[in-house]
């Protein structure tokens, strides 16, 4: 049985949308500037609806800390949320933005594979740190792909993210990307020795490209 994709590449015809269930929800708004009110916004208009697989496109959105904590809350609410790909790269996200949006991530209990844009934000070694916290949570977590290019993290970043996401113990494929950071010697060790500890993990496929030369091996 072929399941339903309903699109939306308009903001206002989401929200006023009276279908309230969908098996996977598609819903660009990328490079449209809705910043943080359009993203808190909308929202909650997304907690409303039932849904199982969804994509988000936010891309050049100028959304900061405000806009990615209220997008994480509303899809703290989507309780049958299993798949989600949301793409927020290209914004202004700092460390508070970025754990509020983990922090509704670890409350969607039955998410079993993600894929999280956020490369060309700001988010740092406290960001990374309290992502990674978060995702520790996504206990039914199997499929993992982050992208974290280009957002200032560092040795302690790095090696943070890695052993949090050592604990999603049904881990069992990640994509990590964290290339263009400042990632040195000490965090390349710190991140293989903590992903040496994911129990399940089968497939690995690590993207460390640095400005600075480092050494790395699991």
């Amino acid at each position: 049985m072929m399941q339903q994709i309903k699109r939306y590449n308009r903001l206002e015809e989401f929200i006023s949308s009276s279908l309230l269930s969908h098996q996977i929800l598609h819903i660009d708004l990328g490079n449209i500037k809705i910043g943080d009110q359009g993203a808190s916004g909308y929202g909650y208009a997304l907690a409303k609806r039932i849904i199982s697989n969804l994509t988000l496109v936010h891309n050049h959105n100028k959304i900061g800390d405000e806009g990615a904590s209220g997008l994480g809350s509303a899809l703290a609410k989507c309780i049958n949320l299993s798949n989600l790909t949301l793409d927020l790269s290209n914004n202004s996200i700092g460390a508070i933005g970025t754990s509020g949006l983990g922090s509704g991530l670890a409350k969607c209990i039955n998410l079993s594979n993600l894929t999280l844009e956020l490369y060309h934000n700001k988010i740092g070694d406290q960001g990374a740190s309290g992502l990674g916290s978060a995702l520790s949570k996504c206990i039914n977590l199997s499929n993992l792909t982050l992208i974290l290019g280009q957002n200032q993290i560092g040795d302690e970043g790095a090696s943070s993210l890695g052993f949090a996401l050592a604990k999603c113990i049904n881990l069992s494929n990640l994509t990590l990307d964290i290339y263009f950071n400042k990632i040195g010697d000490q965090g390349a060790s710190g991140l293989g020795s903590a992903l040496a500890k994911c129990i399940n993990l089968s497939n690995l496929t690590l993207d460390l490209e640095q400005k600075q030369f480092i050494c790395f091996g699991l």
